[in-house]
């Protein structure tokens, strides 16, 4: 083991991603054309170097509607389907995730994009709460993701939420000293695989008072990540991001960043209440790619994975599971 927002809903099926990778490195998917191919294929690794999982949900989605003969309703999920999104490692066998994600990855001679939430005291108690049961128990579970990605290539997004909810002081005084520690080690401790990328989370262009976010990033350990992520889960456009992102970056050291475009085609919803959970009306977002046309800006990224329920709101199941309705709904919505 290594050394000592405004809750916005992220679970993911990690047991079914488990599942998914031990298909995938069979050799098999769930796509059900001739000799078993897959639904999608990866994208040009110029363009995006990202691996795109042939049996993730959406990719299910796509080859059921196709087995139904819904080819309108395929083509839709397509768009979702075909372009790389976060994989979220769980909390049970993160040493076999891992290596599952980015073995496959490497066979596809692409880049693993992976999401590590699972600090203790996660979420402020909301729909996504939960985490490590403690310090020792997330170090334990940190070294073994590590372990787990090895010497592959692989980008890891840290802990959505876990600094703002330090500064916006939802997450009780008591354990903000061990989160900054748990962090700083969780950065230090990715680091050491050699092809390991990490972009610790910084919350949102939505946060009020981003000068609030600098003393707590460094002490969260920015200066040994290679950036932060912006717009995890939610829904800014990505102009505003990009400027919240340079105004982080002037006071980090010129740290590069990354922004989740996954939902943010239409922007936030501003017409309800908790307009971070299932909100109606959002589009899918800029396809993720390194060519960003910006030199602070690594990548668009889906971190979130469109499709998936923020929570047990406006309809939607748990917090992570497939929701294909409002997944059409981004897909239609989007350009």
């Amino acid at each position: 083991m290594y050394g000592s927002s405004t809750g916005r809903a992220r679970l993911c099926g990690a047991a079914a991603a488990g599942a998914a990778v031990l298909l995938l490195l069979a050799g098999c998917s769930s796509g059900d054309g001739e000799d078993n191919k897959p639904a999608v294929s990866q994208q040009p690794k110029a363009n995006d170097p990202y691996w795109v999982n042939p049996d993730g949900k959406a990719a299910r989605q796509v080859a059921a509607y196709r087995k139904d003969g819904d080819d309108k309703n395929a083509e839709l999920i397509k768009k979702i389907a075909e372009q790389p999104v976060g994989e979220w490692i769980g909390p049970d066998k993160p040493e076999a995730e891992a290596k599952g994600f980015t073995q496959a990855a490497a066979k596809a001679d692409r880049d693993a994009l992976l999401v590590l939430y699972n600090i203790p005291h996660r979420d402020c108690g909301q729909f996504s709460k939960g985490g490590a049961a403690d310090g020792n128990a997330y170090r334990e579970w940190v070294d073994k993701v590590a372990a787990g990605i090895g010497d592959r290539r692989a980008t890891v997004i840290l802990e959505p939420d876990a600094v703002l909810h330090l500064v916006d002081t939802c997450t009780p005084q008591e354990f903000h000293e061990e989160r900054f520690d748990l962090l700083k080690g969780a950065v230090e401790r990715l680091k050491q695989q050699p092809n390991t990328k990490v972009y610790l989370d910084a919350g949102n262009a939505g946060w009020s008072q981003p000068d609030a976010l600098f003393d707590p990033l460094r002490r969260a350990g920015i200066d040994k990540a290679d950036g932060f992520s912006v717009n995890v889960s939610n829904f800014y456009p990505t102009a505003a991001s990009k400027e919240f992102g340079r105004k982080l970056s002037a006071k980090v050291g010129g740290k590069h960043f990354v922004i989740d475009t996954s939902r943010n085609g239409n922007g936030p919803y501003t017409a309800g209440k908790d307009p971070w959970c299932n909100p109606p009306g959002r589009a899918l977002g800029e396809k993720p790619t390194t060519q960003t046309g910006d030199a602070l800006v690594d990548a668009y990224l889906w971190v979130k994975r469109p499709g998936e329920s923020d929570g047990e709101c406006r309809g939607g199941p748990r917090a992570g599971e497939w929701w294909g309705e409002y997944a059409l709904g981004l897909a239609r919505a989007s350009k």
